[in-house]
């Protein structure tokens, strides 16, 4: 595989980013994995992008701390060139009534969900400009596009997201670079280990998503094929109803 093109995912030692880093290997793009702890912990993921026959390397760094991750990022680009595609997927939830909820599980989320989206893509977006194209591509939810219950925090943060995105690629898109969401409904990951059978009983599918048919999503729209599709919030929700 023969692919000069380097895709910044963040949050990529598990779940859906974790999936996004190998589906998009095995499509020849070489890869920036990110962790907030522990970089050794990518190691053995960087060695088996590797082995596809692409390039991989990892970047640690805390999403909420502006300072250090811009210091990261601009360090990164000054060596190795400016990204071709970012994948913003690190986030988090704190899951609580709204009348109970503590101001560390409001301000943490918020912080991370979504105050990430700016410490990661201001010190991006002006080389992507510069380099005159580029995809970036936006985890949000589909708590983000309709609410739920006990996640005020979370569904403010993926819906601050969607504003942000839309925003985004109306600034940036006559440099041809797209800015889209995506939208995943219930995925079978760490963060969704405890929903109960009740509430997949409502997904008309009947089953929970799969990180990798995220992933698949993620890997078209960073293709040339998807040059013409910006500004949108595609959802990968097993046929919810929003």
């Amino acid at each position: 595989m023969e692919n000069s093109k380097w895709i910044l995912i963040t949050g990529s030692s598990r779940g859906i980013g974790k999936a996004s880093a190998l589906y998009l290997a095995d499509n020849g793009y070489n890869i920036v994995l990110h962790c907030s702890k522990d970089a050794r912990r990518l190691e053995n993921l960087k060695s088996e992008i590797i082995s596809k026959g692409v390039q991989a390397r990892i970047l640690d760094f805390d999403i909420k701390n502006r300072e250090g991750v811009k210091e990261a990022l601009e360090k990164d680009i000054q060596e190795n060139g400016i990204y071709y595609g970012v994948v913003l997927n690190a986030g988090i939830n704190k899951d609580v009534p709204f009348p109970a909820m503590e101001d560390e599980e409001w301000d943490e989320v918020l912080s991370i969900n979504l105050d990430g989206f700016y410490n990661v893509l201001k010190p991006i977006i002006m080389p992507m400009i510069q380099a005159r194209k580029g995809r970036i591509i936006v985890m949000s939810s589909i708590s983000g596009q309709c609410g739920n219950r006990g996640q005020v925090n979370y569904s403010a943060s993926k819906a601050g997201l969607i504003g942000a995105a839309k925003a985004l690629s109306r600034e940036v898109a006559k440099r041809n670079i797209t800015v889209n969401c995506i939208a995943p409904g219930i995925i079978k990951t760490d963060m969704t280990e405890n929903i109960p059978d009740e509430a997949v009983k409502q997904i008309p599918l009947k089953r929970m998503g799969t990180s990798k048919e995220v992933a698949s999503l993620v890997n078209y729209l960073m293709s040339e094929d998807a040059g013409y599709i910006t500004g949108q919030v595609i959802a990968v929700n097993g046929g919810m109803y929003l």
